[in-house]
């Protein structure tokens, strides 16, 4: 462990990661630490937890603002994908990892550190995720996981390891929950919501309202796109953090974006989680409306098989593959067409259609009218019927002959 000199520690602030620090100094050598905290929306207060990192032993700390480009970079791409996995959860962890794994290699290698450090547990995602971009980027970096290695077990360990090496810990009082935060959404996991019987208490939600509290009354959104990326609300032009921000607001407010799902876990196990995702369950919406007005039927349809791949390769850390910079170039061919508005009402935890609108619409009245039109003739659809279902035809034809054969 000697030959670790200099290790780059991804930091929040917490207890974990504020023991993780002088437990690597004892550990390897009398190393230098050098924290790293990502802001990515989560409004803790950054002036406090530089203080915090310097008095649990830090040699110097680094407080890196990522709201914009997690946006622009993570979540648009896998907005344009339609990605989301086991078809409730909107990635709001899984491609914040790589944007911090990618912030603490250019750190790394400003410092010329010779390891990265995470607190990630051995039984989550986060490891992978953060490890995979790290393998991916620098591959020369040495890696260390804590909760693979120290003897700490609980947080009663931990905060007993903290006292002893005068780490100071929070005395607020804490929730019972694991909790992961960004501009994006809000995560719940653990106490009461590791039993899958159990309902969420309705004090769980700390970003949207429960939509039993939501207001009585509807409130009407519009969201305009230009080829797939949101840009405005209610007409009015916005950059990525203001919208998001804004969007976030007005769903909270009506007890949108609640998902409870018991998902599969990349390391083999089930586990449950409880997501408050606002803004982002409009915008999926949304982008799923002005798509079925602006794509064809095989190019969507392709598009959904893709979307659950690519959710699965987000979800999996595998953000800087191949497949994932492959499957990015067949949505942006996709989205060029997928400019336009969607209106929406929003009521007690439900997002309803209100219309929607692209000059790129391929809906044609003409066409589909029940009454009377000059544009298609109702005749040919016989011939198109007879060959598209020839094969069933031909099939049953010589199904009855083998049977009248063996009769």
């Amino acid at each position: 462990m000697s030959e670790i000199k200099k290790v780059v520690l991804a930091y929040s602030g917490g207890l974990d990661t504020s023991v993780i620090i002088p437990w690597l100094k004892e550990n390897y050598n009398g190393c230098e630490v050098i924290a790293m905290c990502a802001d990515i929306g989560q409004g803790d207060e950054l002036d406090i937890v530089r203080e915090k990192a310097i008095a649990s032993g830090a040699s110097k700390i680094y407080v890196e603002d990522l709201v914009k480009p997690f946006l622009e970079e993570y979540v648009w791409p896998t907005l344009k994908a339609g990605a989301v996995y086991e078809g409730k959860y909107l990635l709001g962890t899984s491609f914040a990892r790589p944007l911090i794994a990618k912030a603490m290699v250019a750190i790394a290698e400003k410092e010329g550190a010779d390891a990265i450090a995470h607190g990630a547990t051995g039984k989550g995602n986060d490891q992978v995720r953060f490890e995979l971009t790290v393998k991916a980027l620098a591959p020369h970096l040495k890696i260390i996981a804590p909760w693979r290695l120290w003897d700490i077990r609980s947080r009663e360990d931990a905060i007993d390891y903290a006292e002893k090496h005068n780490v100071p810990v929070p005395v607020t009082k804490k929730r019972p929950y694991s909790m992961d935060r960004n501009i994006w959404h809000l995560s719940h996991e653990g106490a009461d919501l590791e039993f899958p019987s159990n309902e969420p208490p309705m004090d769980l939600y700390m970003v949207t309202n429960h939509p039993e509290q939501a207001p009585d009354e509807a409130e009407y959104l519009e969201l305009g796109f230009e080829k797939g990326i949101p840009v405005s609300v209610n007409g009015e032009k916005l950059d990525s953090v203001a919208l998001v921000t804004k969007l976030n607001a007005i769903g909270a407010k009506h007890g949108i974006g609640i998902a409870d799902i018991v998902e599969n876990r990349l390391v083999g196990m089930k586990s449950r989680g409880v997501y408050e995702t606002p803004g982002g369950a409009i915008l999926y919406y949304a982008h799923r409306e002005l798509e079925y007005l602006t794509l064809d039927r095989a190019t969507l349809h392709f598009k959904e098989q893709t979307a659950i791949r690519y959710g699965e390769l987000v979800y999996d850390g595998m953000w800087y593959s191949p497949l994932r910079e492959a499957l990015d170039a067949f949505v942006d061919s996709t989205q060029q067409t997928v400019t336009g508005t969607v209106r929406m009402k929003l009521y007690k935890g439900n997002i309803l259609s209100a219309g929607s609108k692209s000059p790129y619409s391929l809906y044609h009245e003409g066409f589909v009218t029940f009454g009377r039109d000059e544009v298609y003739n109702q005749k040919d659809a016989e011939g198109f019927i007879n060959l598209f279902g020839l094969p069933i035809k031909v099939r049953a034809k010589l199904e009855q002959k083998r049977n009248a054969k063996k009769d």
